[in-house]
C-alpha cells in the first residue's frame, strides 16, 4: 500500500526515513518521503536552551500526521517529548544503533588528551555539564547546525574538538574524525540517543500492523525504561540529564546521571533488572533513586 513518510530535511534526517522507506519497499510497500520544517530547524542560529519549545523537532510534523498528510512519521527519538500524545503511537523502534557520544578532533586522540584551555563544541547541556566535571579547565562553546556544519566549523578552525552523537556520524560514514566513544561512565547518553521512533496515529491499525515487522523489543525496552526514567525527573533532551539502559547477559542495567550545568555536582545512580518485563518500573526506580540522593536539588538550579 502506499506510505507517506514525513521527516526533517537533514542529511541524518532523510538517511532515517530513507531507511525505514528501503524497509517497507522491500516489504511490497510504496513509500515515499514529504520533508517538512520544524521548529527547531528555522532556530539553527538560536542556543538550545533559549528556544523554550518542547518538542521543537517534531511539533509540525506531528500536525502533518493529524492532519493526514502524511501517513508515519520518523524521528530521533531523543527529539520527542517524554509524554506522547494521546492522538499519536509509537508503531516500532528498529534495532538501535551506538547511544554513546563521539569526541571528534583533527589534532588530539582523545577528550584526555586536549591541552588546557581548548574549545570544545557542544549545544548540548547534558554534555557539557558531565564533560565540565572531568574538564573544568576547557571552554565548551555553543555548536548549533546538522552533522555536516558542525564538522565544518570544526575543521574551520572555531574548536579544537566536538561532541556529538555516535549514531550520527556512523549511519552518515562520516567518522574519519571520531577519535573517541565516550563511555557512559564520562558522558551518560541521552535518553533514547541512537534509536529512531516511527509514530503513526493512535487508530490507524492498517499502519500499526504494516510496521510491526520494524519493532525490535530489546530496543525498545531500553528507550521505554530510559524515558519514564526522563519522565520521573520532569526533564525533557535539553536538560542535564543522561539516562542508559543496556542489556547484559542475565539482567539489564540502567544508568542515570543528573548533573549542575556547570559542572559542580552531580548524582549518578546505577540499577539492575533481572527480568524483561516492566520496563517503565525499572525507570521510575531510577528516578527515585537519583531524587532520593539529591538530583531534584541539582535540577532546580539548571
Amino acid at each position: 500500500m502506499p506510505v507517506r513518510i514525513g521527516s526533517r530535511g537533514s542529511a541524518l534526517a532523510l538517511w532515517q526515513a530513507e531507511h525505514v522507506a528501503a524497509a517497507l519497499s522491500a516489504a511490497g510497500h510504496q513509500a515515499s518521503i514529504e520533508v517538512i520544517r520544524t521548529t527547531g530547524d528555522r532556530l539553527q542560529s538560536v542556543a538550545f536552551d533559549k528556544v523554550g519549545t518542547k518538542g521543537m523537532f517534531t511539533k509540525e510534523i506531528e500536525e502533518a500526521l493529524a492532519e493526514g498528510r502524511i501517513d508515519l512519521a520518523v524521528h530521533s527519538l531523543k527529539d520527542l517529548p517524554t509524554e506522547l500524545d494521546p492522538a499519536f503511537a509509537l508503531a516500532a523502534i528498529p534495532p538501535r544503533a551506538d547511544p554513546r557520544d563521539a569526541f571528534v578532533s583533527e589534532r588530539y586522540p582523545s577528550f584526555a588528551a586536549l591541552p588546557p584551555g581548548a574549545r570544545v563544541g557542544t549545544s548540548s547541556l547534558r554534555r557539557q555539564s558531565q564533560l565540565r566535571a572531568h574538564r573544568r579547565d576547557l571552554e565548551y562553546i555553543e555548536f548549533r547546525g546538522n552533522v555536516d556544519t558542525r564538522l565544518r566549523k570544526l575543521t574551520g578552525g572555531e574548536a579544537e574538538a566536538c561532541v556529538l552523537a555516535c549514531a550520527g556520524l556512523d549511519r552518515l560514514g562520516r567518522t574519519a574524525l571520531l577519535r573517541e566513544r565516550l563511555p557512559a561512565s564520562i558522558v551518560c547518553p541521552a535518553a533514547g540517543q541512537g534509536a529512531l521512533a516511527i509514530e503513526v496515529r493512535a487508530g490507524d491499525v492498517a499502519m500499526l500492523e504494516a510496521l510491526r515487522f520494524l519493532d525490535d523489543a530489546p530496543s525498545r525496552f531500553a528507550v521505554t525504561a530510559e524515558r519514564a526514567a526522563l519522565g520521573a525527573l520532569g526533564g525533557g533532551c535539553q536538560v542535564p540529564i543522561g539516562i542508559f539502559c543496556e542489556p547484559h547477559t542475565d539482567h539489564w542495567q540502567i544508568s542515570g546521571s543528573v548533573s549542575l550545568l556547570g559542572g559542580g555536582a552531580a548524582v549518578r545512580v546505577a540499577l539492575e533488572q533481572r527480568t524483561e518485563d516492566e520496563p517503565e518500573l525499572l525507570g521510575r526506580r531510577l528516578a527515585e533513586q537519583l531524587l532520593r540522593q539529591g538530583a531534584g536539588e541539582l535540577l532546580a538550579y539548571s
